[in-house]
């Protein structure tokens, strides 16, 4: 279940001990960044870092399916969806560069979101879909008056 690469150790192992910012060296942030965040202990048994991947899969996947309930439920879907996926993410590469993509677009957009002519595009169209509201508003209160669709107290 463990997707670390032999490839990437190696690569680590060979990549110089230059100092990066943290006080920790390049080998060290790359074996950081992708694999399991498992205790040293844990990684040494196969049978527990087993067991242990398959706790983390329960727990993570638990969380994952509260998260997509709660799109249908009163709740925050998406948060608990992503903590469920950071979750996987400390112990599975996949769910680790999936998490890295998310945040990229998610940075991504928010730079685009910043830039004046789409900001100045979204209040035009904001002020437009406001006065179409406002529009259709009135001609209901024209056509029928203030009385509501439902009877209340009856």
């Amino acid at each position: 279940m463990n997707a670390e690469s032999d490839e990437r150790i190696e690569a680590a192992e060979k990549a110089s001990p230059e100092s990066v910012p943290g006080g920790t060296t390049k080998a060290e942030k790359v074996e950081r960044e992708l694999g399991s965040r498992a205790p040293g202990f844990i990684k040494a048994s196969r049978p527990l870092h087993l067991s242990w991947q398959v706790g983390v899969f329960v727990v993570g996947l638990g969380v994952v399916v509260a998260g997509v309930l709660m799109l249908v439920l009163p709740g925050p879907g998406w948060l608990v969806i992503f903590g469920g996926m950071a979750i996987w993410a400390t112990e599975f590469v996949w769910a680790q560069l999936v998490l890295r993509w998310t945040k990229r677009k998610v940075t991504e957009a928010a730079q685009r979101a910043l830039d004046p002519k789409v900001r100045r595009r979204n209040i035009i169209l904001t002020t437009v879909g406001l006065v179409i509201a406002a529009v259709l508003v009135g001609i209901y209160v024209w056509k029928f008056g203030l009385a509501l669709p439902w009877t209340v107290g009856e």
